[in-house]
């Protein structure tokens, strides 16, 4: 009975990282590479670039419920990080190594999508505040 509950939240927390890395992208294309394109200079390729992909504009429409749920996603991985940190592997070495790996890869793609995430977070809410200021 306990193994097939630490197995579920293993799954879980790798489903919820994989979640919370594309919901933490989505703040990137919103609103981090336009205006790192801008800042650039590169103005015409973002206008050639928004005029191929036009949802990109939907995205920047959207871009605080964007952030609310890439937040959500975040902490919702952060807990399930936290969680898991302590369960035990199986005896057999191999797969002992295999465990081991999946939580690295597990904490490279959280702290990998809590970057990004700042990253966006810089861009569309914290650097404009001093541009106007």
């Amino acid at each position: 009975m306990a193994l097939t509950k630490e197995t579920d939240l293993i799954k879980s927390n790798k489903l919820v990282n994989y979640l919370s890395l594309i919901t933490s992208s989505g703040t990137i294309i919103c609103c981090a590479l336009p205006v790192l394109l801008v800042s650039v200079g590169a103005g015409a390729a973002l206008s050639s670039f928004v005029a191929v992909f036009p949802q990109l504009v939907i995205f920047s429409i959207y871009k605080i419920p964007i952030f609310i749920g890439a937040f959500i996603m975040l902490i919702i991985a952060g807990i399930l990080q936290y969680q898991s940190r302590d369960l035990p592997c199986p005896a057999d070495k191999k797969k002992a190594y295999a465990c081991m790996q999946t939580r690295k890869v597990s904490m490279i793609i959280y702290f990998t999508s809590v970057g990004i995430f700042i990253i966006g977070l810089l861009f569309a809410f914290i650097i404009p505040i001093f541009i106007l200021v």
